[in-house]
């Protein structure tokens, strides 16, 4: 939640409890009233009267304090987002001179997958067995081409930057 929205909940909350306080305050004040008539015949002189306008003037204090939080939380400036832009760098055109027709296969099937597949699905599109298919990444790792990681029991084959 935005802390306008928590700043007019705060103020909506304020204003209630100002209108619950001048009513208790009312009833409060009626009962103290008859009472002091009754006991002293005098108001003025009771002494129950003071408290209730004591009782009165700390519970609007409190509400003051919570409406200058509420207009606090509502003109405050809200956090500011980061945003961070991550700029693509171009792909560099890879050089598949001195590589053979399978490894420059490879090469292809890796830039159409978006740069990673899985080792096995890789052996089944170049229709190679394990042991081929090994030796041949084995040769394109070696010239940096490409690199293997494992995930479980299973290789993935991503083609470097």
């Amino acid at each position: 939640m935005e802390n306008k929205h928590v700043g007019y909940l705060v103020l909506g909350i304020a204003i209630v409890l100002i209108l619950i306080i001048f009513l208790f305050n009312n009833a409060v004040t009626e009962a103290v009233r008859s009472s002091c008539l009754i006991q002293h015949g005098d108001v003025e002189s009771c002494e129950m009267y003071d408290s209730v306008n004591s009782q009165k003037y700390l519970a609007l204090g409190i509400v003051g304090i919570l409406l200058v939080i509420g207009f606090v939380l509502i003109f405050s400036k809200p956090i500011e987002k980061i945003i961070v832009k991550k700029i693509k760098e171009p792909k560099k055109k890879l050089n598949l001179e001195g590589l053979d027709s399978k490894e420059k296969q490879v090469i292809k099937i890796l830039q159409n997958e978006n740069g990673t597949i899985f080792q096995a699905t890789l052996m089944e599109k170049l229709e190679t067995g394990k042991v081929g298919i090994t030796r041949l990444l084995d040769k394109l790792e070696a010239k940096q081409l490409i690199e293997r990681k494992r995930r479980g029991m299973n290789n993935i084959v991503v083609l470097k930057d």
